[in-house]
C-alpha cells in the first residue's frame, strides 16, 4: 500500500470529486448508513419476509400491505435500497481504510527517534535524572532493559555541545497492535458486508435480470414447472426450503420470492426415513430430528445422516438444516353429521392438502356444489385448564405478601395454576361454496371435560383467517357420542314425538287429584317446545333465513305476551316446563336407539343443561353438516432449509477480525518512550518522556515504574502559567 497521504493523492481531482470522496469516507456518513441498516434489520425481523400478499392484507389491511410491497419491506434483505446501502457502506469503509491505513502502517514502522530535545519537555509524562556511565553505555544498557520488557528499541547518536556524537537518543515503542486493531475492525466490516451481499439474493436477482429466470406463480406438480423457473445445481449461492414426507425423497428446493417462487435443483436428493418429534408437558416440541438418506445424482452414492436443530448435515457444500415439520399427506376418515333433518349422514375420506366436491340442496331447491378442503391434522392438542383467576378476589382473603411473592422470581413465574391436558386429535377443514367463499372449521375427535364434569365435543368455526376460533359445545351422552344430542335435535321437529314427550312430562308433573290441569299444562309444554324448535308463528328470522328458535325465541315471546312485572316468574316456569319436555324427548330417542334411559342424577342434569344451551346455539351454526374425525393415519414430513453459502467463511473471517480489532483498540495501549542522554560531570543526564494514546491510571503507574527502574527518578509534574497540572 502506498505511503502517499489520501489528501495528496486526491489533490489533482476536481473539488466536487474531492467533496464526494470526503463525504463517503467520513465517519458520520458510515454511522448513518449503519443506523439505517439496523432499522431495516429490525423491520425484517419483526415483519415476516416473503409471505403471500393475502397474508399481509389479512394482518395489516390493503393500504399497509400495498405500502409494504412498494417499499419492499416484505423482502428487506433483497430490496434494491438495502443492497445499495450495503454497497455504499462497503465503499465508505474501504475509503476510510485507504485514507488511514497507510499512515498507521507507516507510524507502526517508525520509532520517531528524530524528536527534538525541547519537545520532550512538553509531554505529560516526563522525568529527569542522572545515570552512571557514558552516554553510549547508558543508552545500550537502558535499551537492553526495555527490550527484555517487550519494548522495541532504536538508538540514535547525535551531536551535543560537549562534542560530536556525545549524545544518544533512545526511542522505544510498544502496543503497535492498537493501530492494527483499527485496520482489522474496519476491514471486518467490509468482509461482513461483502459476505452478506454474496450470500443474499444478489446472485439470484442477477440471474433473474440477466439469465431470463422468472418467478413461478402457478400450481401443479413440480416436475411440470418450466426451465425458466428453475435454477441450476451449480448456482453458487442460495437458501431455500425442502419439504420431504416420510418414505419419499425430493431434490428440488423452493426459493420464496415476493411475486412467486423459484425452484432450485440440488446436486442430490434427500430421502426421509423417519421424522422424530418429542414434546414438553406443555405440548411444545422439544426435539426435531430427521433420519435421512442423501442420494448423489451423479454417482448414485447413498449416505445416511441425522439432522437435528442446530446440528445440520453437509454434503457437496450444501448445508441441510432442520427447520420445522409439517403434515406429509396424512389420510383422514370423516363422518358427516347432519344438523338439519333435510341432510343425510355419510362418510368421506381424504388426504391432508387435498379436497373433494359434493352437492347439497340449496334454499331455492338448486343443487349447490361445495368443496371440502382437508387442511390439517393435529394428533396432540395440549390446553391449560387451570384456574385463570378471572372471577375476581375476595378482599377478606387477600394476602399481600403472598401476592407479591407470586409475581417475583423467575420470568416464567405466574400467579395462576396450570392444568395442562392433552385433549386428543383434531381435524381442520374448509368448506368452500361455488362463489369461492370459505369457512374454516376445527373439530376435536374426543369429548373434552371443560371442568364442570360434563364432557363436550368442541366444534370450532371462523369466517376469516385473522379471526379467533369460536366453538359450539355439544354434550357427549353416556356412551361418549353426540348421537343423543343429534337425535334430540331431529326429534324436536317431529310433532308426534313432541306431543308424546309433552304428555309424558304432564303425566309426571300433574297430581292425579287435579286432572283439570293436565290439558292446559300440555298446551303450555307444546308451546314452549314449538318456540324452542323455531316453529312458532311470527318468530324472528335467524341468520339462515329460518325462524329463530332457542332461548332467544322464548325471551321474545315473554317480552311480547307477558307483563314486565311477571316475566321473571313466568320465564322460570316456562324454562322448567321446556327442560322437562326435552328430558322426556331424550328418553324417547334413546329408547328408539336401543340405549338405556337416562337416570335421575347430577350427571344427567348436567347433560340436559348443556344440551339446552347447545340446542339453542346450534341454530347459529352456518352449515347443516358437521364433519367429525373418525379415523386417521398420520404421515409426518420434515421441512429442511438447504443453503449453499460460500460467503459465510468470509463473514466468519470478518467476525474474527472484528473481535480481534475491537479488543486491540480497547485493551492495547499504543505507547512511545524516549530517553535523551547527554554527558554531565563524568556521567550522563537522562531526560525521559512517555506518550500514550489514552490517559489512564495504568499509564501513570507504568511510567512511574519505568522512570524509577531506568533512571532512578520520579515523574515530574507538567508546569503551566496557572501552576502545576
Amino acid at each position: 500500500m502506498s505511503d502517499i497521504p489520501f489528501r495528496e493523492r486526491d489533490s489533482s481531482r476536481s473539488p466536487s470529486v474531492r467533496a464526494a470522496m470526503e463525504l463517503l469516507a467520513s465517519m458520520r456518513f458510515a454511522i448513518s448508513l449503519l443506523t439505517v441498516i439496523c432499522i431495516a434489520s429490525v423491520i425484517g425481523t419483526v415483519l415476516k419476509q416473503h409471505e403471500p400478499l393475502a397474508n399481509y392484507v389479512n394482518q395489516f389491511g390493503p393500504f399497509w400491505a400495498q405500502l409494504f410491497l412498494a417499499l419492499k419491506l416484505n423482502a428487506v434483505y433483497s430490496a434494491w435500497w438495502f443492497l445499495l446501502i450495503l454497497a455504499f457502506l462497503v465503499v465508505s469503509t474501504s475509503l476510510c481504510v485507504a485514507r488511514h491505513a497507510p499512515k498507521y502502517l507507516a507510524d507502526i514502522r517508525t520509532y520517531k527517534e528524530n524528536i527534538r530535545e525541547q519537545s520532550l519537555k512538553a509531554f505529560h509524562h516526563r522525568a529527569e535524572g542522572d545515570v552512571p556511565g557514558s552516554t553510549e553505555e547508558a543508552a545500550r544498557r537502558l535499551g537492553q532493559q526495555l527490550a527484555s520488557g517487550g519494548w522495541k528499541v532504536k538508538l540514535q547518536q547525535r551531536d551535543t555541545a560537549a562534542g560530536p556524537g556525545t549524545g544518544w537518543m533512545l526511542a522505544a515503542k510498544a502496543g503497535a497492535v492498537n493501530k492494527l486493531g483499527y485496520i482489522a475492525a474496519h476491514c471486518a466490516i467490509i468482509l461482513i458486508c461483502l459476505g452478506g451481499l454474496f450470500d443474499g439474493d444478489l446472485i439470484v436477482r442477477a440471474q433473474m435480470l440477466l439469465g431470463g429466470k422468472t418467478p413461478y406463480t402457478g400450481g401443479g406438480m413440480i416436475s411440470d414447472v418450466a426451465p425458466e423457473h428453475r435454477l441450476s445445481p451449480r448456482n453458487p449461492t442460495f437458501r431455500g426450503n425442502l419439504m420431504v414426507s416420510e418414505g419419499t425423497q425430493s431434490g428440488t428446493a423452493i426459493l420464496s420470492q415476493s411475486d412467486g417462487i423459484l425452484l432450485q435443483e440440488l446436486p442430490f436428493s434427500v430421502e426421509l426415513k423417519k421424522f422424530i418429534v418429542e414434546y414438553y408437558s406443555t405440548g411444545m416440541p422439544k426435539l426435531f430430528a430427521s433420519d435421512i438418506v442423501i442420494h448423489d445424482r451423479e454417482t448414485g452414492e447413498k449416505l445416511e445422516k441425522r439432522v437435528e436443530v442446530n446440528h445440520p448435515a453437509s454434503y457437496k457444500g450444501v448445508e441441510i438444516y432442520q427447520s420445522s415439520f409439517d403434515d406429509g399427506g396424512s389420510t383422514v376418515k370423516l363422518h358427516a353429521v347432519p344438523l338439519d333433518s333435510a341432510e343425510k349422514a355419510f362418510d368421506v375420506e381424504g388426504m391432508i392438502g387435498s379436497s373433494t366436491v359434493f352437492t347439497k340442496q340449496g334454499a331455492d331447491g338448486r343443487q349447490d356444489k361445495v368443496t371440502l378442503e382437508f387442511t390439517g391434522l393435529r394428533t396432540i392438542n395440549v390446553e391449560n385448564f387451570g384456574d385463570n383467576n378471572s372471577q375476581g378476589a375476595d378482599v377478606r382473603k387477600v394476602n399481600l405478601k403472598q401476592s407479591i411473592e407470586d409475581r417475583l422470581g423467575a420470568a416464567h413465574k405466574t400467579n395462576g395454576k396450570k392444568d395442562l391436558r392433552n385433549i386428543g386429535p383434531s381435524v381442520s377443514y374448509k368448506l368452500r361454496d361455488a362463489a369461492g367463499q370459505a369457512r374454516e372449521f376445527q373439530n376435536y375427535m374426543l369429548p373434552v371435560d371443560m371442568g364442570d364434569g360434563q364432557p363436550v365435543f368442541l366444534l370450532g368455526l371462523r369466517e376469516n383467517q385473522a379471526d379467533p376460533m369460536r366453538y359450539l359445545r355439544i354434550p357427549a351422552d353416556p356412551e361418549g357420542t353426540l348421537d343423543t344430542f343429534m337425535r334430540l335435535r331431529t326429534a324436536m321437529q317431529d310433532p308426534a314425538m313432541g306431543e308424546k314427550a309433552a304428555r309424558a312430562y304432564v303425566k309426571k308433573a300433574v297430581d292425579a287429584s287435579r286432572p283439570e290441569l293436565a290439558e292446559p299444562l300440555t298446551q303450555s309444554a307444546l308451546k314452549a317446545l314449538e318456540l324452542f324448535a323455531g316453529k312458532g308463528e311470527g318468530q324472528r328470522k335467524g341468520p339462515n333465513g329460518k325462524p329463530l328458535g332457542g332461548l332467544q325465541a322464548l325471551s321474545d315471546f315473554m317480552e311480547s305476551n307477558v307483563p314486565e312485572a311477571e316475566r321473571e316468574r313466568a320465564g322460570e316456569v316456562l324454562v322448567r316446563i321446556l327442560n322437562g319436555v326435552l328430558f322426556e324427548l331424550a328418553q324417547q330417542v334413546r329408547e328408539q336407539a336401543g340405549h338405556k334411559p337416562l337416570d335421575a342424577s347430577e350427571k344427567t342434569q348436567a347433560f340436559m343443561t348443556q344440551a339446552v344451551f347447545s340446542l339453542s346455539d346450534a341454530q347459529f351454526y352456518p352449515v347443516p353438516l358437521v364433519f367429525m374425525l373418525q379415523d386417521f393415519k398420520q404421515v409426518q414430513a420434515s421441512v429442511f432449509q438447504v443453503a449453499r453459502a460460500p460467503g459465510k467463511n468470509v463473514v466468519y473471517l470478518g467476525c474474527a477480525l472484528l473481535i480481534i480489532g475491537v479488543f486491540a483498540m480497547l485493551y492495547v495501549r499504543d505507547r512511545r518512550l524516549w530517553i535523551w542522554l547527554t554527558p554531565r560531570d563524568g556521567g550522563c543526564h537522562a531526560s525521559m518522556a512517555l506518550s500514550t494514546n489514552r490517559k489512564t491510571l495504568d499509564g501513570d503507574r507504568e511510567f512511574g515504574m519505568l522512570a524509577d527502574k531506568l533512571i532512578g527518578a520520579k515523574p515530574m509534574e507538567k508546569k503551566t502559567s496557572g501552576g502545576s497540572v
